[in-house]
């Protein structure tokens, strides 16, 4: 019984990464996208090229893996019993900042798909580093657990 459920836990641990893996690579690529999108000119077939790509990436890659990703790592924070210990406290607000990052990509790329173009691409350049900031302090959380 303990081996099948030790595998159990090997399988949604893979999973997890797996998922983290392309909801990151999402993360970086929409922000890229929407500098990309600002340089085109409003109203260009070129424009409208870089919302439909946006709203793939979003429809695609981001919302799916972020939802697998919470999901699974849910099912592995129960399984080890994650939620007494404070390491995972802070990693969960890291998680959950990374995911009102997700939101509010998404509803920037509303507002370009309605023309607005609020930020700079220098702005937007600079945002690029929000999750490669946050995923370097959750893996730190995860492997070090430094208040365990």
């Amino acid at each position: 019984m303990q081996w099948v459920l030790a595998m159990t836990y090997l399988w949604l641990k893979a999973g997890h990464v797996i998922f983290v893996i392309f909801w990151m690579a999402g993360l970086f690529m929409l922000p890229r996208y929407f500098v990309y999108h600002q340089e085109a000119a409003e109203g260009s077939p070129e424009n409208a090229l870089w919302v439909e790509r946006e709203r793939r990436l979003l429809r695609i890659i981001l919302w799916p893996s972020m939802a697998v990703s919470w999901i699974l790592g849910l099912a592995l924070a129960l399984t080890i019993g994650a939620f007494s210990q404070p390491w995972f406290h802070v990693k969960l607000a890291f998680v959950l900042a990374l995911s009102a990052y997700h939101v509010w990509l998404a509803g920037y790329h509303q507002a370009l798909a309605r023309g607005e173009r609020r930020l700079s691409g220098k702005r937007l350049r600079l945002l690029n580093e929000v999750p490669g900031m946050a995923a370097a302090m959750i893996v730190i959380m995860v492997v070090l657990k430094p208040f365990a």
